[in-house]
């Protein structure tokens, strides 16, 4: 299915052409890419081999200059709501979420 997901292969192929870059390391790795709609897509990763974690990341952290936003989980290809100034999930051990932050105005 991951060699197949359009919403991931489109973060992939995004024309802005920036590279992801790492802006946390730990217990979890936390990720983000710029697009060229203006939306941040963020990966959420889990270093625990045993409990899930919540893995927080700040709008700040991540570049998106917005104080609220709409997050699209690209994996399960649904929307997850409206967060502010924050988005966070739970992720299984060893487990990755990948999702897409759209502002709002």
């Amino acid at each position: 299915e991951i060699l197949l997901n359009s919403e991931v292969i489109a973060v992939n192929q995004d024309k802005l052409g920036k590279m992801g870059r790492r802006v946390q390391t730990g217990s979890s790795e936390i990720w983000a890419r710029p697009l060229a709609d203006g939306s941040v897509a963020v990966v959420l990763f889990s270093h625990s081999d045993s409990t899930p974690v919540t893995i927080k990341a700040t709008f700040e952290l991540i570049g998106l200059s917005a104080k609220q936003a709409v997050a699209r989980d690209l994996f399960e290809h649904k929307d997850l709501g409206i967060y502010d100034t924050m988005f966070e999930a739970i992720v299984n051990p060893s487990g990755v979420v990948m999702v897409k932050l759209i502002p709002l105005m």
